[in-house]
């Protein structure tokens, strides 16, 4: 049974003691946080976070994958991963987080969400204070820590989209994809300060596609909000990735010499250029962000 509520004065108490535990963790050198989103499902989110993972350990770094879709698993199930505990173990205070965490292809280290369990889906502000509180348990050194969020505009996708440092938005060649993808940046940025952000098309069939569709979305934002939008690149449709998905496993590890595969390559090298902010650097950053949210969200009565 999840926990059902958290007092305000329990998960104020995250900020200094556990904060503070993490340092030990964090002292040695800058993690970085990047959320993987996209205002809409369909738009292979999913399968960009598991792919762009994989691709960053196999360039040497040392990489965690967050399953934040909390309700509706799909990091397991795209790599036919069964993990016997979950974060609805850590929530119920079954299991420590560093217990649910399983070992994927590579050595990616993949944090497992629940499936099929509704309150999973409907976490209070201060279940999300109660599940980043785990985070002061773990004891993995990392470089990159990957959050694949939910599909929409949830509170949960706007909690681990909030605390990241880097945002990169997935979209595709569909209506839907544009308008969500729009209605979510403008959202984070509006209603969350947030103003820079990372567009990745995916599924074109040509790199001139990829780079119409990103000047449309800019074209819009340029004219209605204040945001930075930075073209990421383009993911191919590929056959081979479809082929994957279907046997349960990434294009980068399957098919490593597909056009897919060596697009995910790329997009990891130039994500590794990207500067690191010092000031919020590390995953104790990460957490102090989420504890923050969750604080205002309750101030708010969310």
């Amino acid at each position: 049974m999840l926990v059902s509520e958290i007092s305000y004065g329990r998960a104020d108490s995250l900020s200094a003691d556990q904060a503070a535990g993490l340092r030990s963790l964090t002292q040695q050198h800058s993690v970085r946080v990047i959320a993987v989103t996209g205002g809409k499902g369909g738009v292979g989110k999913t399968n960009v976070s598991v792919n762009l993972a994989l691709a960053m350990r196999e360039q040497g770094k040392r990489v965690m994958l967050m399953d934040a879709d909390l309700g509706l698993a799909n990091v397991d199930v795209m790599l036919g991963i069964c993990p016997r505990y979950n974060l609805s173990h850590v929530l119920s205070g079954e299991r420590r987080l560093e217990e649910i965490i399983v070992t994927g292809p590579k050595g990616l280290k993949i944090v497992p969400a629940s499936s099929g369990i509704k309150g999973m889906a409907e976490l209070t502000p201060a279940q999300h204070g109660m599940l980043v509180r785990a985070f002061s348990e773990l004891s993995y050194s990392l470089d990159v820590l990957l959050v694949d969020t939910a599909a929409g505009i949830s509170d949960s996708v706007i909690s681990f989209t909030k605390a990241s440092q880097e945002v990169i938005v997935v979209i595709c060649d569909e209506p839907a994809s544009m308008t969500d993808a729009y209605a979510l940046i403008k959202l984070l940025h509006r209603e969350h300060g947030i103003s820079c952000f990372h567009i990745l098309a995916n599924m074109v069939r040509s790199k001139q596609e990829g780079r119409r569709l990103y000047e449309n979305l800019a074209r819009v934002t340029d004219r209605y909000l204040f945001v930075e939008l930075n073209y990421m690149g383009s993911v191919p449709y590929d056959k081979l990735l479809r082929k994957a998905v279907r046997q349960q496993g990434a294009v980068v590890e399957l098919y490593p010499d597909s056009s897919a595969a060596q697009q995910f390559k790329v997009l990891a090298r130039q994500a590794d250029k990207w500067p690191v902010a010092q000031s919020k650097g590390n995953v104790e950053f990460f957490i102090e962000r989420l504890i923050q949210h969750s604080r205002t969200a309750m101030g708010a009565g969310i």
